[in-house]
């Protein structure tokens, strides 16, 4: 299931350009959005009627479900001593993932936050 997420982090995705880019057969993949979509993670669009065809999207917890993926990739290369797979489009530097305060609208030492892992 974790592959469908992250192959709508682009934005949604028809069921055949999804089966392609999952390489999952197509009774699989249709199980795998049934469970996304039961959770909450993945919401399914018509874009025709005649017959029904199903566009797919990340909803806002599914977003955050990758967020997470993300991070736990990051904090697995590193701990391999690899370069981690999330860059700045802009300028080329590896993204970090830091803890933040909406309110404050400030980084999150960890001294300040107690609970709260490093990457």
């Amino acid at each position: 299931m974790l592959l469908v997420v992250e192959a709508l982090a682009d934005g949604p995705q028809r069921f055949g350009d999804l089966a392609e880019r999952v390489g999952a057969a197509p009774n699989i993949l249709t199980d795998r959005l049934r469970r996304l979509d039961a959770l909450g993670l993945v919401v399914s669009t018509p874009y025709e009627t005649r017959p029904l065809r199903l566009s797919y999207d990340l909803t806002a917890p599914g977003r955050e479900l990758h967020d997470a993926l993300v991070a736990l990739s990051a904090w697995g290369a590193a701990r391999e001593g690899l370069v981690p797979e999330t860059f700045h489009e802009t300028c080329g530097a590896a993204i970090e993932l830091r803890p933040w305060c909406p309110t404050c609208d400030r980084p999150v030492a960890p001294d300040e936050a107690p609970g709260t892992v490093e990457l």
